[in-house]
């Protein structure tokens, strides 16, 4: 498509032009994901069975496969303003550094105080337990931009939070911890001594930094113990992407000003709530046969769910409560080892996702840690902004493809999604640029190990 005006370095939508409702990419998809089981019955799960974690509305929009346009509720409509619409940039000076004649554009998604997307769906979801009459919610954060994201909505709407932190981002991230403190959350180390699940993992892993998988176990059962409480989820489910879809509304809504259409798409993957809602509209044009593009799910090499799992039925969980979802996992028992990218340490993906991959309607790819770190120092260097660990992922594959184009002179028009900053993360910059970091890779043995503990699904797994 040819570009008709000459691009600025920020493209900003007006406020108007915010989205007024979220994209249901499902709803396009002719053969759906796998339907969420009752470990108990082997059966999908209904409305009421899910409705005891989640509010009643959000598992109303996790069962829906069919409505594709789903309307904002003019609370959150006007709570996106303080932050929305977000910017889509053009890396002019990433270009220019790298020498390559491809187009670089990012979708910057740091500019609030959580410092990432994640706020797109907390406000949601947190609104829907407000309207429900909830106390407040509980959740799991890995990095925590979720839990951070969360407790702002809550005190935003006056409810009560209760964040399960992973272990080993609690100790690596105290001043985010203190930033969901501050806006009245209660954090908890996980596992923790707090729950019956958490008791048994550590038992069970004595000395662990604990995983997202630990954190989410602990955060159902404190949930559905407490009276008036729901569990939320900032990833993975299905009504997560939902919310996320305005990330992919606005980004493609600005490159179409400009006459621009990306030959790829990049985003990072951990439980797939950032690329599932920078891609949603693009693949909706993808799966409707009027669009062709190249998507790149960017995952850590520590924790290779696509690039090394196997597609299946699993927990969603460690603790082994949550529904079964049929997702690409290297097991609910996978611990991967502590890397930085606290956010990308999630044992399994997005059941949407996992099953758009598995139609061979995207493509995945692994990057090492100290190879992100470097391509997040290059990008931080000429474009201003110190990038999240998780967004890094992002920036490395978006770099190596750039750089290609450089080698074969093709021009290239490349999109991915900078889904928050690194201001949190200085440990690992600090390990980092002290040559203290390391790259693990599991074994096939360890990925083996947490495999053979799927549970048996009668006709699939």
């Amino acid at each position: 498509m040819s570009q008709t005006k000459e691009i600025p370095y920020k493209i900003y939508l007006d406020e108007s032009e915010l989205p007024k409702q979220w994209y249901n990419l499902r709803a396009d998809m002719k053969k759906k994901p796998a339907p969420l089981l009752n470990p108990g019955t082997g059966k999908p799960m209904t409305l009421d069975e899910l409705s005891v974690v989640f509010c009643r509305e959000l598992a109303k929009q996790e069962l829906d496969n069919d409505t594709k346009f789903i309307d904002i509720p003019e609370e959150i409509y006007q709570f996106y303003k303080m932050y929305r619409p977000a910017p889509l940039v053009r890396a002019y000076f990433l270009e220019r550094a790298l020498g390559t004649p491809a187009k670089i554009y990012y979708k910057f998604e740091g500019n609030n105080t959580s410092g990432s997307h994640k706020l797109n769906s907390a406000i949601a979801q947190a609104y829907y337990a407000k309207k429900q009459g909830l106390k407040g919610v509980t959740t799991e954060t890995g990095a925590g931009q979720w839990g951070t994201a969360l407790s702002m909505a809550c005190a935003f709407l006056d409810m009560d939070c209760q964040v399960y932190m992973v272990k080993v981002s609690y100790e690596q991230k105290p001043f985010r911890r203190e930033v969901m403190r501050t806006y009245g959350a209660k954090v908890t180390p996980s596992p923790s001594n707090t729950t019956n699940v958490g008791r048994k993992i550590l038992e069970e892993f004595p000395g662990t930094g604990g995983s997202l998988g630990c954190a989410i176990s602990e955060a159902v059962e404190a949930a559905v113990s407490q009276e008036g409480y729901r569990y939320v989820l900032g990833s993975v489910l299905n009504q997560v992407l939902l919310h996320q879809s305005v990330i992919g509304l606005e980004a493609k809504a600005a490159l179409d000003k400009y006459g621009v259409k990306p030959d790829i798409i990049i985003g990072c993957a951990g439980g797939g709530s950032n690329l599932g809602g920078l891609i949603a509209p693009f693949m909706g044009e993808k799966l409707r046969g009027e669009a062709d593009y190249r998507i790149i799910a960017v995952e850590p090499a520590s924790c290779p769910s696509f690039t090394r799992g196997t597609y299946a039925y699993d927990f969603c969980d460690t603790g082994a409560v949550c529904p079964l979802a049929k997702m690409y996992t290297l097991g609910s028992t996978f611990m991967p080892s502590p890397n930085h990218a606290g956010g990308l340490r999630y044992h399994g993906m997005s059941s949407t996702l996992s099953e758009l991959y598995d139609q061979g309607m995207m493509e995945a790819r692994s990057v090492e840690q100290t190879s992100v770190f470097a391509a997040a120092e290059q990008f931080a260097r000429v474009e201003g902004i110190l990038p999240a660990p998780e967004s890094s992922h992002a920036i490395r594959v978006a770099i190596d493809e750039a750089l290609k184009c450089k080698e074969t002179g093709e021009e290239k028009t490349i999109l991915f999604g900078l889904t928050g900053t690194g201001y949190f993360d200085m440990v690992a910059y600090e390990k980092y640029n002290n040559g203290e970091m390391s790259d693990y890779i599991p074994t096939d043995e360890d990925i083996a190990k947490s495999l053979a503990k799927l549970p048996k699904v009668p006709g699939e797994n």
